[in-house]
């Protein structure tokens, strides 16, 4: 037997996308809003109205407060992206030169897992235990990485500095 929140769920689900489908720009972002104003709904089962349109209503009533939630959050994280870009337009630019073009070619070319862990390390001052910590392995494994990727790097900008050249 269906309980009262599955019925509701059964007879209302539809209009409920279509309610979100009509309020949001991306429709896979009425589906999200369905899917939370059915885990509001199943929290609070036990205030659903036994009566079908009660039900109904109390679900549309969740579904807008919902939406409102959201909007609420999108309005937060574009004014948080906002006020971040404003900040980085007042930095001062780095000049990217023909050598950091290089470096940056070559640590694209070499497995992500290393490049990242050589990233945290060389740029963004962690030293090694840190950086094993922060990509959640062990530092035995972050040493082996790093040194491989020390090596590859190393191999990768000599041939880029050699290339082209004659000896």
């Amino acid at each position: 037997m269906e309980t009262r929140l599955e019925q509701a769920y059964v007879a209302n689900a539809a209009d409920l996308l279509s309610y979100f489908g009509r309020r949001v720009r991306i429709p896979a972002d009425a589906a999200d809003l369905l899917s939370e104003t059915f885990v509001v709904a199943w929290r609070r089962a036990d205030r659903l109205p036994a009566d079908p349109e009660q039900a109904r209503m109390w679900l549309f009533g969740v579904a807008r407060r919902v939406l409102s939630n959201a909007a609420r959050g999108a309005s937060r994280q574009s004014g948080l992206a906002d006020r971040l870009r404003a900040h980085l337009e007042t930095l001062p630019t780095e000049h990217v030169d023909a050598d950091t073009l290089d470096v940056r070619a070559a640590l694209d070319a070499i497995p992500v897992d290393q490049s990242e862990l050589v990233r945290l390390v060389l740029w963004d001052g962690f030293s090694l235990p840190e950086a094993a910590r922060i990509l959640g392995i062990n530092e035995s494994t972050a040493r082996g990485r790093y040194q491989r990727a020390r090596a590859r790097l190393r191999d990768l900008l000599h041939e880029h500095h050699y290339e082209g050249t004659t000896p």
